[in-house]
């Protein structure tokens, strides 16, 4: 008991904070049940009043009482525990008498068993706190006062006085305890039942940040877009002319030493291979062709680029978002590359269907296997792009081969 009290003792502003804090809570607990015996004290005397409009009329007050309790306990459990119990708006916002019009809300029936049942509960033991405070101060103090009772009093003599301060001692250091747990069940209480529902919230946040996913996905796309722009109309553009003129140069100029020829030869050239990256980067950016006629154009072209035969097979109808549509090319693009770079195959086969609400892509190759994502091969960022808009990455790659991947798509953000 010693090392409880040292812990948690009576004099410690922890105990004074939980007291204040349930004491406080006493009256605003009880006024659910207080409203409506006032109601029913109010009406009894009328003795045609019929029990249904009574009860009627007690249910009403109570609704209409709902909104500033429940704003007090919050407000209280914030200034006093610095817990902060969000609003709902489905209580909260609107009209006084709103309540009455929303008797199937989940948020008014949580609220209602605050009121009615865990804060009256609460009420009883913050009153059973008070009650411990006053009666261990009272009898702890028993041998101050002893002599001042009459005769009479049934308090006995030194061992019955002892007996008595012991038992106020023990009082006022349980006291605190009794407060702390209180205080506990209240916050949970209150944090649970006055405030939005936890599963509804967690939902709430998750559809907000899909909302947010998308919303950067797009714009992420939208910026390639736009690089891939910019790039096809500008950079390229100034390399087609420089190539242009280079090539010019190098057919019509005579008469020039053969140093200064062989350096207009290997700008030329030059010109010409930054001019093929830069196709490529673009291409591999956003390509036009995607957005104006679709997967199947786009993938076809990028089949036909591959040093290898490709069967190709594109059912998409309808199109599925222009993000997808990009994430679907990006994942043939790439594994193409991959299967041209390290899987040593004679032939790929890649299949783009679209099943309800779902893009199927699945590319197999005839090579060596052993693709390993954590190798360094490409496979890590596809997965990470696949997962970017909640699709799903799966490999199969043994040794000796074959290898597929396979990944899933939603058709929209």
């Amino acid at each position: 008991m010693a090392s409880i009290a040292v812990a948690h003792p009576p004099w410690s502003a922890a105990a004074w904070r939980d007291t204040v804090f349930v004491a406080s809570g006493v009256p605003l607990q009880a006024a659910g049940w207080l409203i409506l015996g006032a109601s029913w004290t109010v009406w009894t005397p009328v003795d045609v009043t019929p029990v249904l409009v009574l009860a009627g009329a007690s249910i009403v007050l109570l609704l209409l009482a709902l909104r500033p309790l429940t704003s007090w306990q919050r407000e209280r459990c914030w200034a006093m525990l610095g817990l902060d119990i969000l609003r709902m708006p489905d209580l909260d916002d609107g009209r006084p008498w709103d309540p009455l019009r929303n008797l199937r809300s989940p948020d008014l029936w949580r609220v209602l068993q605050y009121h009615l049942v865990v804060g009256p509960l609460l009420a009883i033991g913050g009153l059973i706190v008070i009650m411990m405070w006053a009666a261990g101060a009272v009898l702890a103090a028993s041998g101050l006062y002893v002599w001042a009772l009459p005769a009479g009093a049934p308090i006995g003599g030194p061992a019955h006085v002892a007996a008595l301060t012991v038992v106020g001692v023990l009082l006022l250091v349980a006291a605190p305890w009794a407060a702390a747990g209180v205080r506990a069940l209240d916050a949970c209480a209150a944090a649970a039942l006055l405030g939005p529902d936890r599963a509804k919230e967690l939902e709430r946040r998750v559809e907000d940040l899909a909302e947010k996913r998308a919303s950067v996905v797009d714009a992420a796309d939208i910026e390639r877009r736009r690089i891939e722009r910019d790039l096809h109309d500008g950079a390229q553009q100034r390399l087609v002319s420089l190539a242009l003129n280079l090539g010019l140069a190098r057919e019509t100029l005579t008469g020039v030493p053969d140093e200064a020829m062989q350096v207009i030869v290997e700008a030329h050239e030059e010109a010409k291979e930054a001019l093929a990256e830069l196709r490529t980067l673009v291409r591999g950016l956003h390509p036009a062709v995607l957005e104006d006629r679709g997967l199947d154009a786009a993938l076809s072209g990028v089949a036909a680029r591959v040093p290898l035969p490709v069967r190709l097979t594109v059912e998409v109808e309808p199109r599925a978002s222009s993000t997808v549509e990009a994430v679907a090319y990006f994942v043939v693009s790439e594994a193409l590359t991959n299967v041209v770079r390290h899987a040593k195959a004679d032939e790929v086969d890649i299949a783009v269907v679209r099943r309800g609400d779902a893009l199927r892509v699945t590319v197999r190759d005839d090579g060596v296997g052993g693709a390993d994502p954590s190798g360094g091969t490409g496979l890590t960022g596809l997965a990470r792009r696949v997962r970017s808009v909640d699709g799903t990455f799966r490999i199969t790659s043994p040794a000796g081969g074959p290898t597929t991947v396979t990944v899933e798509l939603p058709c929209a953000l």
